[in-house]
């Protein structure tokens, strides 16, 4: 169990997480993700799979081999098997809770309680216990039992209505989101949950809704919706949500393309040097930003009249060389091999078991002072039974054996 921040023996170099045991029962990405932050902070993360594997284990069955999802989420973790469908499953996974400090799941409402594994049962066993679950709409209200996926949040939450453009129809962003960025708040109520209990003594409840966390991203969309009194905002492709800044968008370059925006006019005096063009200042189309977005068009049409001429290095160069916001628009084999990430160790290169050598993400979470642990390669199925049975229950070889047979492991 985690000691307190007064008494703690945990070397400063250490991972802020020594010490702390968290049970994994999560699936997919959202919940993977915020156990993979635990685990690369220096917690021990035991990862329990259904004896069949995790979706996202079964899935790259499909495709054969490992899936690089599954290799990057849960790299630093122990993985183990366990049927909690079973009488004995069950009986395994409260011992199991009487040693941790935390439980993350990200199943559907209701599935834990049927398993009879429910928060109620865990925090009367271990009231210690931080119990994280990370659910589509949350665990209460009149949708708390629509199924969820990345995609349909995504539609739920208003971001399709606002992404693609303006006469074509709505689409779901390329990434997935609202799976990673509600992972990470799971991760944060989480921790926040871990440092109160180092004042109460007391684990709590702490859920995150995928939905709840999407709705804040379309801070700059809603500022139309109340400007333009409840008027649903349109799509607008690449340019600034809110349609109250410009230029915002991504233009058209000789090898490709780039993003440009300037959110003061020191930006655009900035850009118009970079252009050579000074001489537009005092153009009353584009003398304002409020001119600028009156004259949409017309202005994105004069900026990309000149980076259609130039190479995305070169206007990179001199959107640094001027001073404004901008980047060239990267695939993923650039940004997989970026220098920058690689020399911060934001991303590796790592010899996979299954897949080879691959890119991964170390942690994105930069805590000075602290140890970033070595990567260790994701689990195989039931890869640690030995070890954490063996470690927590004494079970030897034949046990586990017996286990396996009776269909607990």
């Amino acid at each position: 169990m985690a000691q307190s921040a007064t008494t703690t023996t945990t070397p400063v170099d250490a991972g802020p997480l020594t010490g702390i045991t968290v049970i994994d029962l999560t699936q997919i990405y959202q919940g993977p993700y915020a156990t993979f932050l635990m685990a690369k902070a220096g917690a021990d993360v035991i990862k329990i799979e259904p004896v069949d594997g995790e979706p996202s284990r079964i899935r790259a069955k499909v495709s054969g081999g490992a899936s690089l999802p599954m290799a990057m989420l849960n790299t630093n973790k122990r993985g183990i098997t366990l049927n909690l469908k079973s009488p004995r499953g069950k009986e395994l996974f409260k011992e199991m809770i009487r040693r941790a400090d935390i439980l993350v799941e990200n199943f559907a409402p209701g599935v834990m309680d049927r398993l009879g594994v429910g928060w109620d049962v865990l925090h009367e066993i271990n009231p210690r216990l931080i119990y994280g679950t990370g659910t589509g709409y949350g665990i209460s209200g009149p949708d708390r039992d629509n199924l969820a996926m990345d995609v349909t949040i995504q539609a739920a939450s208003g971001i399709m209505s606002v992404t693609g453009t303006p006469d074509g129809p709505p689409m779901r962003a390329g990434a997935s989101i609202v799976d990673f960025l509600s992972g990470v708040h799971l991760y944060a109520g989480i921790i926040t949950a871990l440092f109160d209990r180092t004042r109460t003594g007391v684990g709590r409840l702490v859920e995150v809704s995928m939905l709840e966390t999407a709705y804040p991203t379309l801070a700059s969309n809603m500022g139309f919706t109340y400007k333009s009194e409840g008027k649903p905002p349109p799509r607008v492709g690449n340019r600034h949500g809110g349609l109250a800044l410009a230029p915002y968008s991504v233009y058209e370059a000789k090898d490709g393309h780039i993003a440009f925006v300037c959110v003061t006019e020191p930006h655009w005096q900035a850009l118009l040097a970079a252009m050579g063009r000074l001489d537009a200042k005092d153009d009353p189309r584009f003398s304002t930003n409020k001119a600028r977005v009156q004259n949409l068009v017309e202005t994105d049409e004069f900026i990309e009249a000149w980076t259609r001429t130039l190479p995305r290095k070169e206007l990179f160069a001199l959107s640094k060389k001027h001073g404004f916001p901008a980047a060239p628009v990267r695939d993923l084999v650039e940004v997989m091999n970026d220098p920058h990430m690689h020399a911060r160790g934001a991303l590796e290169w790592f010899e996979d078991a299954e897949l080879g050598r691959v890119v991964l993400p170390t942690s994105a979470l930069w805590i000075h002072g602290t140890a970033r642990p070595k990567t260790v390669s994701s689990p195989g199925l039931g890869q640690h039974n030995a070890q954490v049975y063996g470690d927590w229950f004494g079970y030897s070889e034949k046990d586990l054996e017996g286990l396996k047979q009776e269909g607990v492991i």
